[in-house]
């Protein structure tokens, strides 16, 4: 029976060949090897190329590797498939038949170290290649290993709050980062001049807690502005248009406004904008809206309108710890928001709304403009999927506050397992990941790291998603004050409770400022 080289069997703490393990199961005649076989030969041939499968064998008592193994029929196999659904075979530990096999496991490299990273996407693949790259040119040996998506972080934070050994190199990300630094190595040592030409310093504060950098940031994700190029031109060229735009922005803004090109906006003209591409105000605009929102009570939309208070200066807290989610640039942000959907210039069920039917609505050709996650740019250009818009668009940083523009950012990456035995062979494989030639590897076989202009420059071609992300990170990402915090999810949350409730009109600005307030300084309190 053939294997996939990637699958691996880990057997008493120490990494085992598994055709070598079914080999002397087989000299055996087991009945244990029967079900083993018959579960794993069971499997999609699919899922079993996917390295999502992980093998294990747990033996009690477990017998010392250096002796002749007492296998037992009560032994417990474990098939974990693509979706983390767990299979135990044989089903009864009835059976107190015994037999004993020599040991003829082939054991991996004494330094070989496991890497538990995130699955699915172009990032899974592109980080094996970084990790094969890695094992021909060095002595050590890595391997990779993936749990299901479903409660990923809470199964990982269990492990190591536990004192897990299972990976020596873990996963990590901006918005949870304080839950796991505990448990992490601190590697600020690292963060040296080769990473720093890597790495921009805003996407090393990604990966950074209380002033300690844990991780190298792998995969970055921000927002852009992304518009309709054909109709800005057109407004920017067309003299009726322009009068329209006049008497539109006087009549809601106040004063009569000239419109700009995208990569100038700041939020009036984006407003203005919004307000002049809306058919119900417009009868002239060719498409229904001119923006839309994402307002549902989803804290994933809270960043994305994060970026719009930020711009204004606007802060979790300040460098004294002083909550300031009470203030102008706050106020500002979010009235922003409530005027856009009070003038129906945004889809009338965008409160129910989130990233699919925000991408949906601007593919369609429905809206002129919208602010989305960068990840949106790489579908919008694949060829016939988005024919209204296909040709049509670009991208820009967001509109910009008293501050400029600013944008929401955080980071995926990898640290190091305190309790791992590992720490020199792990940070060997961190400093690894530091390089440009690691991440430049990483760039071209699909990941989306956040390295800097020339790295970016030489490689992206004419992804401007990528040129662009370069020149956002540096110059436009911001991590709120107590946005590594372990309660940033939370208080993202909390947050999109009572602003969505704002945005309804549901709730009055004043009480969910206040309401916001009070669960900031009982979190950070904790």
């Amino acid at each position: 029976m053939a294997l996939p080289g990637l699958m691996r069997i880990r057997l008493f703490e120490t990494v085992v060949d598994p055709v070598d393990v079914f080999a002397s199961f087989a000299k055996s005649e087991s009945p244990a090897f029967t079900a083993l076989t018959k579960a794993v030969t069971s499997c999609d041939k699919d899922v079993l190329e996917l390295m999502s499968i992980r093998l294990r064998v747990a033996v009690s008592p477990a017998p010392p590797l250096n002796k002749v193994n007492t296998w037992t029929e009560s032994a417990v196999f474990a098939v974990v498939n693509a979706d983390g659904v767990k299979e135990k075979f044989p089903p009864s530990a009835a059976t107190a038949e015994t037999v004993s096999v020599m040991p003829t496991f082939a054991l991996s490299s004494a330094s070989a170290i496991t890497v538990l990273a995130w699955p699915g996407g172009p990032a899974e693949g592109a980080l094996k290649k970084v990790v094969d790259n890695y094992n021909k040119t060095t002595n050590n040996n890595v391997e990779l290993l993936y749990f299901s998506r479903d409660n990923f972080f809470d199964k990982m934070l269990a492990d190591v709050a536990a004192g897990s050994k299972e990976f020596d190199v873990m996963l990590t990300a901006t918005y949870s980062l304080g839950k796991y630094a505990p448990f992490m190595t601190p590697i600020n040592d690292m963060i040296n001049d080769e990473v720093l030409s890597t790495f921009s310093q805003g996407a090393i504060d990604t990966q950074t807690y209380n002033g300690t950098v844990y991780g190298m940031p792998t995969d970055l994700s921000l927002h852009f502005l992304y518009y309709r190029e054909d109709l800005i031109n057109e407004l920017l060229s067309n003299s009726s248009w322009q009068d329209t735009y006049g008497k539109i922005s006087k009549e809601y803004l106040g004063a009569a406004m000239k419109p700009k090109p995208a990569d100038d906006w700041n939020w009036d003209d984006s407003v203005a904008s919004a307000l002049f591409f809306t058919k119900s105000i417009n009868p002239e605009s060719p498409v229904p809206y001119g923006t839309v929102l994402q307002m549902k009570n989803l804290l994933f939309n809270i960043m994305i309108w994060q970026g719009t208070a930020a711009s204004y200066g606007g802060d979790w807290r300040d460098a004294d710890g002083n909550i300031t989610v009470d203030s102008d640039a706050y106020r500002r942000g979010l009235k922003i928001y409530r005027d856009i959907f009070d003038a129906e210039a945004t889809p009338a069920d965008s409160l129910s709304y989130e990233y699919a039917e925000a991408n949906a609505a601007f593919g369609s050709g429905k809206v002129a403009f919208y602010t989305q996650w960068s990840a949106a740019y790489a579908d919008f250009i694949k060829p016939g999927e988005y024919p209204a818009i296909e040709g049509k668009f670009t991208i820009t940083n967001q509109p910009a506050g008293d501050m400029g523009p600013k944008t929401h950012f955080h980071s995926l990456g990898l640290g190091i397992n305190a309790n791992s035995d590992k720490q020199d062979e792990a940070r060997q494989f961190l400093s690894y990941l530091g390089t440009n030639e690691a991440m430049s590897m990483f760039l071209t076989e699909g990941g989306q790291p956040p390295v800097t202009a020339p790295i970016m420059n030489a490689l992206a071609g004419d992804r401007l998603d990528m040129l662009m992300m370069a020149d956002h990170t540096a110059k436009y990402g911001k991590v709120m004050n107590g946005g590594t915090e372990g309660g940033a999810f939370s208080v993202y949350s909390n947050m999109a409770e009572n602003f969505t409730a704002y945005w309804a009109g549901d709730m009055e600005l004043d009480t969910a400022i206040a309401n916001v307030t009070e669960f900031l300084e009982a979190e950070f309190a904790k």
